[in-house]
């Protein structure tokens, strides 16, 4: 013989999924504006993987290239290194030979025999360079400070380069990352409100059109969460359905997405691992924040508009 509790969560299930097809065309549009939500959530979540990933990538090409004079002997540029080992915020230092530098040069512009014959194995104006890979990129000045002094200057063939393009490549994404992650908060927050508000809507109609059933039901001695539990189990369908819906267009849109030539600020390749290697970790996040959301906009309506005490 079944429990009495269990008979009971049984029945509060039963009618709580009666009272979801019962207003399908409301829950429709409940679930509607909770899938927009949850989409909005998970496509800030991996927008903002994807960015952090781009910085990390970019942060880790940066480096302070010193070129040297062909004049530099061996043991100044092994001096050099270990002064600048010292320096705080240097990580690491490779020295690049003219020979390697004329040889990377070559690599680099293998389709472009016009700038290859701007050099010659003969006549290698290329100067040995040390590359210089800092902890921080964003703390350079202490290596600044260090190679602009006199007597190091004096060793440089020309100024030295700070990656500048990869710099201003990581501040413009850091920005974009910034405001897609506001913007995403702001959407979130929005599309929340709007779906509460809908759900609970929802919840006063249901609650107005059942009064008198609900009245008996009271009467009768039905407990108050014997009354309340369908509606919050009918708002919480629809956070699961949107969960689902979210996960299948977002899911629908990376598929798209491999099939096109994208070339954008958004790494779509990564996008796509990324939400496949947590897929199951975002199933249960997407349903959960789709759960709290309906039970939440259930819990604020049914407290407001059944009077049980």
């Amino acid at each position: 013989m079944k429990d009495h509790r269990f008979i009971t969560v049984e029945r509060i299930l039963k009618t709580g999924v009666v009272n979801f097809l019962r207003n399908i065309w409301i829950s429709i549009a409940a679930i509607a504006m909770i899938t927009i939500t949850l989409t909005i959530l998970l496509f800030a979540i991996v927008a903002n993987a994807t960015f952090a990933n781009s910085i990390t990538d970019l942060t880790s090409r940066i480096d302070v290239s010193v070129y040297l004079k062909d004049s530099v002997t061996e043991q100044q540029s092994n001096q050099l290194i270990a002064d600048l080992k010292k320096v705080e915020n240097v990580k690491s230092i490779e020295y690049v030979s003219k020979e390697q530098a004329l040889k990377d040069f070559r690599e680099d512009h293998a389709n472009d025999p016009e700038t290859l014959s701007a050099v010659s194995e003969t006549d290698n104006t290329l100067p040995a360079s040390l590359k210089v890979k800092p902890n921080d990129p964003n703390r350079l000045q202490t290596i600044k400070d260090f190679l602009d002094k006199k007597e190091i200057q004096a060793l440089q063939s020309e100024p030295t380069s700070y990656s500048g393009e990869r710099k201003e490549a990581i501040d413009s994404i850091a920005k974009a990352t910034d405001f897609f992650r506001k913007a995403g908060i702001v959407g979130i927050i929005v599309f929340i409100i709007i779906s509460m508000l809908i759900i609970f809507n929802t919840i006063r109609m249901a609650i107005f059109n059942r009064r008198d059933e609900l009245i008996i039901m009271r009467l009768l001695g039905a407990s108050p969460w014997y009354i309340k539990g369908p509606f919050v189990v009918e708002t919480m369908m629809y956070g699961i359905m949107a969960a689902i819906v979210s996960i299948v267009i977002v899911w629908g849109l990376f598929a798209i997405a491999s099939t096109l030539e994208v070339s954008s600020l958004l790494d779509i390749d990564f996008s796509r691992n990324y939400f496949s290697r947590h897929l199951w970790l975002i199933v249960i996040a997407q349903i959960g924040a789709g759960i709290i959301i309906g039970a939440a906009s259930s819990a604020v309506a049914t407290r407001r508009y059944l009077k049980l005490k």
